[in-house]
């Protein structure tokens, strides 16, 4: 008796499901990247993106040219980052952040931030200016990693595109900043350049939330709207890495569509402004 086929969408959909996970897999045995444990549904839309823009039309295609062509994994891997960010993005948590948190942590006679996933350095330039301002630049370390090269480089420049800089002075002002914005920033063909000593105390490095460990041990860790596009079981994974890398009493920041709620370190924290999503460790 003849076997019947499989319906033809179904069929396909298993056939790209099965040659999505061996990419995935290709790329981290390759280059070390594991984006195994990230939410499929984002990372299918970018995979096929980058297919489509180096004119494959099968992921299976896309698989050879990476394993062949380290420059299309460098292309790739800007695709698979996440790089949506701005100064003082959400000014009501950097207000909370100056107001709530750096007096909490300044305790500390030297005071070291975790900055996960630091993109192009907007986040970090930020932090580096209320740390100014509370006077706690001079003794303080910032450790700013993201697992794209190339957008560490960019972020060690410590300069942004002048369009972005109006909304940049918006957001500043909203979070209740004082001083003249303009006085952190020269113009030079058409880019912002910040003053190079908010920098001096800050250590970029490449850094796998997927798969690297934890470092150092850090009063302040920060990493908003990356947890979004990680599947929950890399998200408790990420989670307890944080866990680990906080000192006692130590303050974890997230995004606003992120939460503690019902993940695997839920009961070692407190709410220190859920609104804002700053947690703080119960011990």
């Amino acid at each position: 008796m003849a076997v019947p086929l499989a319906d033809d969408h179904d069929s396909e959909a298993e056939l790209e499901h099965i040659e999505l996970d061996l990419l995935l897999e290709a790329i981290h045995r390759r280059y070390g990247y594991d984006f195994r444990g990230y939410a499929r549904a984002s990372l299918r839309r970018r995979l096929w993106r980058r297919a489509d823009l180096e004119g494959l039309r099968s992921l299976s295609g896309l698989q050879e040219l990476i394993l062949y062509d380290p420059h299309s994994m460098e292309r790739l891997l800007g695709d698979l980052s996440i790089n949506v960010t701005e100064m003082f993005r959400d000014p009501g948590f950097h207000g909370a952040l100056r107001d709530r948190v750096l007096p909490l942590i300044r305790t500390h006679p030297f005071i070291r931030i975790w900055v996960a996933g630091c993109s192009t350095g907007e986040e970090v330039m930020s932090i580096a200016i209320m740390l100014r301002e509370q006077e706690l630049l001079g003794r303080a370390l910032i450790y700013a990693t993201d697992i794209d090269a190339e957008v560490l480089a960019q972020a060690r420049t410590g300069t942004f595109a002048l369009d972005r800089i109006q909304g940049y002075t918006r957001n500043y002002q909203a979070t209740g900043g004082t001083s003249a914005f303009s006085s952190y920033y020269t113009v030079t063909g058409g880019r912002a350049v910040f003053d190079p000593g908010l920098l001096s105390d800050v250590v970029f490095a490449q850094h796998n939330l997927a798969s690297d460990r934890s470092f150092n041990e850090f009063h302040l860790v920060v990493c908003r709207n990356v947890l979004i596009y990680f599947g929950r079981e890399l998200q408790d994974r990420v989670l307890t890495l944080f866990d680990e890398s906080l000192a006692r009493r130590g303050v974890l920041a997230l995004g606003r569509k992120e939460t503690l709620r019902g993940t695997a370190i839920e009961d070692r924290y407190e709410a220190l402004i859920e609104a804002e999503r700053i947690y703080r460790r119960r011990t």
